[in-house]
């Protein structure tokens, strides 16, 4: 996808391509199993929806929030990733077909070339994926197995033992993160125990806010159309308690993208975390 994004910040402005804008960061290498470097990225409107919600309550992702440019970048986020880390949730929903498959990198035209990307870089085929579920209820999807990755399931303590005892015996590793529900800072110390380095995620709201909370978040990557998309029912980056200092962040990167969507333009913006003691 050889179309420019132009750098409104930092300065100088410039333009550059699309292709290969978000690979030139190589996450991968900024983390150790001793602090993992954890990313997320989102996508939202001006007025911060990052889904609608249906009458039953089940969210979905209008088609005028999303942009082939906006996927391409998501996809060179995931490729830099030792790890993705999801939720039964989303799992429910991709056997459903309500979403698709984005836990394999390299599956789609606009991403062939990714695969060989994290091969020449040292990174595995294909990263490991974490699926966080406190219900342990969920459909696993036979792609993980036919594409020879791990895959770790992370609970709360007090999961049901019988539930857990039955991944184990399907041959999964069985992670106690947390207490009720999986918690960031508990995770991400056992993913680093596990010599994983770089962790995506990519599985909502819940789980950026206790990375947040935890520490542990370390950079964030946000998408904004230049559109209002209204709606009495919705969700949000941030539908939890107020964060106070934790929430402030520091802009580390912005490109205008100002085609897309219908013409009317996005943002692509990348934020540090700052800490606070």
């Amino acid at each position: 996808m050889k179309r420019p994004v132009y750098r409104l910040y930092p300065p100088p402005y410039t333009d550059e391509t699309l292709h290969g804008l978000y690979l030139a960061l190589k996450l991968h290498e900024l983390g150790t199993p001793e602090r993992p470097f954890v990313y997320a990225n989102f996508l939202s409107s001006l007025d911060g929806r990052i889904a609608l919600e249906k009458a039953n309550g089940d969210a979905y992702l209008p088609k005028s929030l999303t942009t082939p440019v906006d996927f391409r970048l998501f996809l060179e986020l995931e490729a830099q990733a030792d790890c993705l880390i999801t939720h039964s949730s989303y799992l429910r929903s991709l056997s459903a077909g309500k979403l698709g498959n984005i836990l394999q990198i390299g599956q789609r035209e606009e991403s062939a070339d990714l695969t060989q990307w994290r091969i020449e870089q040292g990174l595995k085929p294909q990263p490991t994926v974490v699926i966080a579920s406190a219900s342990l209820d969920f459909p696993m999807p036979d792609s993980i197995r036919e594409h020879g990755q791990t895959c770790l399931i992370a609970t709360g303590q007090n999961a049901d033992p019988a539930k857990a005892e039955g991944w184990r015996r399907r041959g999964f590793e069985v992670i106690i993160a947390g207490s009720d529900r999986v918690e960031g800072g508990p995770l991400v110390r056992a993913l680093g125990d596990r010599g994983l380095r770089s962790l995506y995620l990519i599985a909502g709201p819940y789980m950026l806010e206790t990375m947040l909370r935890d520490g542990k978040l370390s950079r964030l990557f946000q998408t904004i159309t230049h559109q209002l998309m209204g709606g009495e029912a919705f969700r949000t980056v941030s539908p939890g308690a107020e964060y106070g200092p934790l929430g402030h962040l520091k802009l580390r990167s912005l490109y205008y993208d100002p085609s897309s969507p219908y013409n009317s333009g996005q943002w692509f913006a990348q934020f540090d975390i700052q800490r606070f003691s």
